[in-house]
């Protein structure tokens, strides 16, 4: 299965946190809080003006991005789970 997010929404993949700590402590699944880190995996055209004007996306596929912890939907695509929220909702995009 195939998901092309609609108008100015984004489907995303998060990130696995580390089970480490620094000094070495392993963090059990129970104690792990989602991670806010994830991959584009794809984007919609972009939002409408009231005009009708196309306002292009900002994010594109494969970019690292930021985002809050309770922002968007998730859903589950060939069983494994992903995150769709809309583009405003994206913090920042993370440059290495």
């Amino acid at each position: 299965m195939k998901i092309r997010p609609l108008h100015d929404r984004v489907l995303l993949r998060r990130l696995e946190e580390n089970t480490k700590t620094a000094g070495g402590i392993i963090i059990p699944d129970t104690a792990k809080e989602k991670p806010s880190e994830a991959i584009v995996e794809a984007v919609g055209e972009g939002a409408r003006t009231e005009d009708g004007k196309l306002i292009p996306m900002n994010v594109k596929v494969g970019d690292k991005v930021l985002f809050s912890k309770w922002s968007g939907t998730e859903v589950k695509v060939n069983g494994e789970e992903r995150l769709i929220i809309k583009e405003s909702e994206i913090l920042g995009i993370v440059e290495e």
